[in-house]
């Protein structure tokens, strides 16, 4: 029936036009029956959906019914998230490993402890035998998301146990993805830019006297060499991206699929999925290209007038991609400020100095300032309006001069962390299948025999 691949696309744009013609939603409809879309309250609030002792996002305060809006915070485990960074820093450490176990175990570990931890998180790196050959470098990928859920799924495969879902197994299976995630991020950018964009490829071993942000590091740059600077920053944006309570869509994903018993390796999968999508952790790598263009178009950073001009632009999609979003700014629980953006937006300052990028940083806090006045300026819009972690992380990554491709991937390197407590307290506490239900809101039809339809 069809013979060219025209056909077939013209038979398909004929599908969509039935389908659309069949399948409208009066948005009426969720209004009048009172759906909460997107499992929002009308304030735009989270609907409560349980209970979790991980985590805590906090960005305003309900009094007398009323919203009002905070300095954000954010809790791991009950402890200020800011408070364990400036600790580590105070200490001359690394902190990324402890933020794992306090995330798996919900306390913070002693020093033998702590050490027993990392020495077994590290002995971990190793892939399985062959895993890298037959899974990554046969069978590349452009999208080195996609490939890194491909991955996570085949390991189900190498593990002798999966299905077992006792305390002791969640927690061998959760370490040992948690050290392998960054292995196979890089081998899935070096194969795909080996495959697809013709370059050289290389595949380095990681080192047991590593911490995560030193072996990222060594095994993603050729020469292996990086500067302590670089490595505590990137240690500071894995802690700032580890956690991030249990109603973001990748951690709730992650959740959904634990309530039914599944496996490990496919809650962790679907959760890399929900990260991939641009309205969630593809974010960071959106506010690089918006300041790219940003940067071609205007020709004084220093501006605020043009720089506000631009914006403007941006948001009457005359500028930039045309979705007439500023990328970076806003948040669906922070108001007043994103504690995460603060305190990398300090530290990425320090490097910019060093890098000789400062240009770029003041742009991007002029960025952040004049904002809230250009959405003003044409939307109308005068609410209270904070840059989010996405803004500074992609400048960070810039300047650690890690591949765009995989700015994403960094995200689920650290967020594994958040995923895992999250399955594992599901599991522990949940007790029930997650099952929300939607409106029905089709007519009623009755069968016409085939050669009767029109």
């Amino acid at each position: 029936m069809f013979e060219t691949t025209q056909q077939q696309q013209e038979f398909i744009q004929s599908l969509c036009a039935d389908y659309l013609k069949e399948n409208y939603i009066n948005p009426k409809n969720y209004e009048n029956y009172k759906i909460k879309r997107g499992l929002r309250e009308p304030d735009g609030t989270g609907v409560i959906a349980g209970c979790t002792l991980i985590s805590s996002v906090r960005g305003y305060l309900i009094e007398e019914g009323e919203k009002q809006a905070i300095r954000g915070k954010l809790f791991y485990r009950g402890i200020d998230v800011n408070d364990l960074l400036e600790g580590y820093e105070r200490e001359g450490r690394f902190g990324y490993e402890e933020v794992v176990y306090l995330l798996l175990m919900g306390k913070l570990p002693t020093r033998s402890v702590l050490n027993d931890f990392t020495a077994l998180l590290y002995s971990l790196r190793e892939m399985p035998d062959n895993f890298t050959e037959d899974m990554i470098i046969k069978a590349p990928s452009r999208d080195v998301m996609n490939k890194m859920g491909r991955s996570v799924l085949a390991m189900y495969s190498y593990d002798s146990d999966p299905d077992n879902l006792s305390l002791p197994n969640l927690l061998r299976q959760s370490i040992q993805l948690i050290a392998r995630l960054p292995m196979v991020a890089v081998q899935a950018y070096q194969i795909k830019k080996r495959h697809y964009d013709k370059e050289s490829m290389y595949l380095h071993f990681p080192r047991d006297d590593y911490s995560s942000a030193e072996n990222f590091l060594h095994i993603m740059r050729s020469n292996q060499k990086f500067t302590s600077e670089e490595a505590h920053l990137l240690d500071a944006c894995l802690i700032m991206h580890a956690e991030h309570g249990a109603g973001n869509n990748s951690t709730f994903t992650s959740r959904v699929l634990s309530s039914t018993g599944t496996d490990t390796y496919a809650a962790i999968s679907a959760a890399i999925g929900s990260l991939k999508g641009p309205r969630h952790g593809g974010a960071n790598l959106q506010v690089r290209r918006m300041m790219d263009d940003i940067k071609q178009n205007v020709s004084d950073w220093e501006d605020d007038q043009e720089v506000f001009a631009y914006l403007c632009k941006i948001l009457r999609k005359e500028a930039g991609d045309g979705s007439g979003l500023i990328y970076g700014m806003g948040h669906a629980v922070y108001t007043l400020s994103d504690p995460r953006a603060e305190a990398l937006k300090i530290r990425a300052g320090d490097l910019a100095v060093t890098k000789g990028m400062s240009r770029e940083f003041h742009l991007i806090n002029a960025v952040e300032r004049l904002a809230p006045d250009a959405f003003a300026s044409v939307k109308g819009d005068t609410k209270i309006i904070c840059a989010n972690v996405d803004l500074y992380s992609g400048f960070i990554y810039e300047m650690l001069g890690i591949p765009t491709e995989l700015y994403t991937p960094l995200f689920v390197i650290a967020r594994i962390a958040g995923w895992c407590a999250h399955r594992i307290e599901e599991l522990a506490s949940g007790s029930r299948v997650i099952r929300p239900a939607y409106k029905s809101v089709f007519p009623m039809g009755v069968y016409v025999p085939i050669d009767e339809r029109k």
